[in-house]
C-alpha cells in the first residue's frame, strides 16, 4: 500500500492549476486556503478571485484532477469557500513577480 500523500506534493501539483483569465497558478493566487489528509482522503478549501466567477467550476475540477493523479491519493473533495473574500493581498511573492506588480 502507497505512502500517503503529503500536503507539499499536494501543493505542488495545485501549482499546476490556473484561472484561465490569470497567469497565475492558483497557490500563487492565495486561493488555497486549506489542504488537509487523512488516510489518503484530501480535502481542500479553496476561494475564486471573486464569488460569481464563471471559472469556479472549471477551477475546482482542474484542482480536483491535479489531486487525484497523486499517488497515495483514494479521494478528493474540493470546497469553494468565500470566507474570507480573497485579496490581491493573498497574492504569493512569485505570484506578484508574475503579475508584474512586484
Amino acid at each position: 500500500m502507497p505512502a500517503d500523500v503529503t500536503v507539499e506534493e499536494i501543493t505542488t501539483a495545485l501549482k499546476d492549476v490556473y484561472d484561465p483569465e490569470i497567469p497565475v497558478n492558483v497557490v500563487d493566487l492565495g486561493l488555497i486556503y486549506e489542504v488537509n489528509v487523512e488516510e489518503g482522503n484530501v480535502s481542500v478549501e479553496m476561494t475564486l478571485t471573486f464569488p460569481g466567477c464563471g471559472m469556479g467550476p472549471y477551477i475546482g475540477q482542474q484542482a480536483e484532477w491535479a489531486i487525484a493523479e497523486l499517488d497515495g491519493v483514494e479521494d478528493v473533495h474540493v470546497e469553494m469557500v468565500y470566507d474570507p473574500p480573497w485579496t490581491p493581498d493573498m497574492i504569493t511573492y512569485e505570484g506578484k513577480q508574475l503579475l508584474g506588480i512586484e
